[in-house]
C-alpha cells in the first residue's frame, strides 16, 4: 500500500521544492474544502479550516521520500505541535493523504480560501 501526500505549495510541480517529489508517483490534482492556505512569503501554510476549495497535487511516496518531506517541513513526529508543521491525513479522490499543516499562528494573515498559492514575483 502506498503512502500518499497532498501538496499545496513549493512542492507542487514546477515550483522551487518539486525536486523532493521528482521520483514520486504523481497521481493527479484534487480540490479540498477542508483546508485554507496562508501566504507566508516564500511559501504557504495550511490550516485545517473550511474553504471554497484549495488545489492540491497528490503523490504516492516511499517511506524515504516521506522522511525527507518531514525534514523539509520541520515536522517532529514525537512532538507534532512543536515543529513548524504537523501532518494529518485528509481525504482526497485518491485516498487518504498526508497534508502538512502550519503550526504557528496566522491570525494576522488573510486566508486563501479558493484556488492555489502562487509564489510572489519580483
Amino acid at each position: 500500500m502506498s503512502t500518499l501526500v497532498a501538496v499545496y505549495g513549493t512542492l507542487k510541480r514546477g515550483l522551487s521544492n518539486d525536486h523532493y517529489l521528482q521520483t514520486a508517483t504523481y497521481l493527479g490534482n484534487d480540490i479540498l474544502t477542508s483546508i485554507s492556505l496562508y501566504d507566508l512569503g516564500a511559501y504557504p501554510g495550511a490550516k485545517a479550516e473550511s474553504s471554497a476549495g484549495i488545489e492540491v497535487e497528490v503523490f504516492a511516496v516511499t517511506a524515504q521520500q516521506l522522511q525527507a518531506l518531514d525534514v523539509l517541513e520541520e515536522y517532529e513526529p514525537e512532538a507534532p505541535l512543536c515543529g513548524l508543521y504537523d501532518r494529518r491525513l485528509f481525504s482526497t479522490r485518491f485516498g487518504a493523504a498526508w497534508i502538512y499543516l502550519y503550526n504557528p499562528s496566522v491570525s494576522a494573515l488573510a486566508p486563501i480560501t479558493a484556488g492555489s498559492w502562487r509564489p510572489r514575483t519580483r
